[in-house]
């Protein structure tokens, strides 16, 4: 009974998450985001200079945005005020604006402030920031997990250090595991927690690089095991298993993360991978993608990249936009499944593509043409006029052909590829230009 008391009285006494009391209290504790706080690195010095300057704070959840601001708050002179942007409305954010203003008017320092959740301050609320920012009597430090190019006014962009935070490797996600089982102040370092290699590679893998997720998992894992031996506490595989919250995927509609999936499913495609292909496809219908915003690209991709090597793929790709309206989700996405693999593994031509692109080029910069007389139509206003009777029919002669000049100045805008079915396009024209260049 003694270790279940000693348990009880430690998360009464503390009454906070494992991830809050776990969050590291200097760089010797913090790890992951070597790219942007390690040895030598600019975010680094400036932090440890108490140089600070403007900066955003973006990338995904439980990679050390927040933690890294305590860490901010301990070493700076100035004064620290943190805040999140969902709770504060424009009044109050004059009212903290002249709170700065005195306090550096009387003291000489100025103020860090802290506003978690940026990409949820409007436009007003941004202006509003603006001017204290020019003066310096803040240093804003906005905490997000979306792109703040999508939603920070150009302003405070250009005023600003931009450092990205990425999803932190298993290795760090290790050290953060063990430091919570080991920590006797702040972790479970007082309890016999039996844990096996195996169940921490499990919560690792599932944390997806968040190492908020992974601390919650194993919060959440001991507080719920209960053995006939109170002094030992078993964390096995099942446990695991319970602790570990659904998979979430980082998407936004309106962010950056929504188009980085399907810049990669097009590119995919485009790579002729079916297999990143349907995966990034996969992310995208987990997320709650529309499946017409999917199909579309794929029609896309069926006409720019896969062209006249198959013109099956166009075919396909819009007969799925037709059987996803019939049917609909969830079957839909067996539908998408097979025109974005047929896209994927399709030969590749972007022939089309590019003749359009030299054509509306040769249009807007190129000489003036006017339609040759040959090819005019022979009636205007209902009347028939002397003009057109010179054309060519070329279902009156050999092969459906016959040379004949159908613009004046000719160039080659069309380069077909010998890729699948344009290889055929490709011999056709090569043998009728090879004629036209002898006559």
């Amino acid at each position: 009974m003694e270790q279940k008391d000693l348990f009880l009285r430690v998360m009464d006494k503390q009454n906070k998450p494992l991830a809050i009391r776990m969050s590291p209290r200097n760089f010797e504790e913090f790890v992951g985001q070597d790219d942007i706080v390690g040895d030598g690195k600019l975010l680094r010095r400036l932090i440890e200079h108490d140089n600070l300057c403007s900066s955003i704070f973006f990338g995904p959840p439980g990679t050390g945005k927040s933690a890294l601001a305590k860490i901010i708050a301990s070493k700076t002179k100035a004064y620290f005020k943190h805040v999140n942007s969902v709770t504060i409305r424009v009044m109050d954010i004059k009212r903290m604006m002249e709170d700065a203003k005195s306090k550096i008017e009387i003291s000489g320092r100025k103020t860090i402030l802290i506003l978690d959740e940026f990409h949820h301050f409007n436009r007003s609320q941004q202006d509003v920031l603006l001017p204290y920012i020019e003066r310096g009597i803040i240093t804003l430090v906005g905490i997000t997990t979306e792109n703040p190019l999508f939603y920070i006014n150009a302003a405070i962009i250009s005023r600003s250090i931009i450092f990205e935070f990425k999803s932190l490797p298993e290795k760090a996600l290790l050290y953060i595991l063990d430091s919570a089982l080991k920590d006797k102040e702040n972790g479970f370092g007082n309890f016999k927690i039996k844990i096996s290699g195996e169940v921490k590679e499990y919560l690792i893998f599932n944390a997806c690089g968040d190492a908020r997720k992974l601390l919650n998992a194993l919060e959440i894992g001991v507080l719920s095991i209960i053995n006939d031996n109170e002094d030992l506490k078993v964390f096995d595989l099942n446990v695991a298993q319970e602790s570990v919250q659904k998979r979430t995927i980082l998407y936004s509609r309106s962010g950056d993360t929504r188009y980085d999936y399907i810049s990669a499913f097009i590119k995919a495609m485009r790579g002729t991978d079916p297999d990143a292909t349907i995966y990034w496809m996969a992310k995208m219908l987990e997320a709650g993608e529309d499946p017409y915003f999917i199909i579309r690209r794929i029609i896309i991709c069926a006409s720019e990249d896969v062209g006249i090597a198959d013109p099956r793929a166009l075919i396909i790709a819009v007969s799925a936009l037709n059987a996803i309206k019939f049917i609909g989700m969830p079957e839909a996405r067996i539908v998408l499944a097979e025109a974005a693999i047929y896209v994927a593994s399709a030969p590749k031509s972007n022939a089309s593509y590019v003749a359009i692109e030299h054509a509306l080029s040769e249009v807007r910069n190129g000489k003036i043409r006017n339609v040759p007389s040959c090819l005019k139509n022979l009636s205007l206003d209902g009347k028939e006029i002397k003009r057109g009777y010179e054309y060519k029919y070329p279902h009156d002669y050999e092969g459906h052909y016959v040379r004949q000049d159908y613009w004046p100045d000719p160039v080659e805008l069309y380069t077909p590829t010998q890729e699948g079915y344009e290889g055929k396009v490709y011999e056709r024209l090569l043998r009728i230009r090879k004629n036209k260049d002898k006559a």
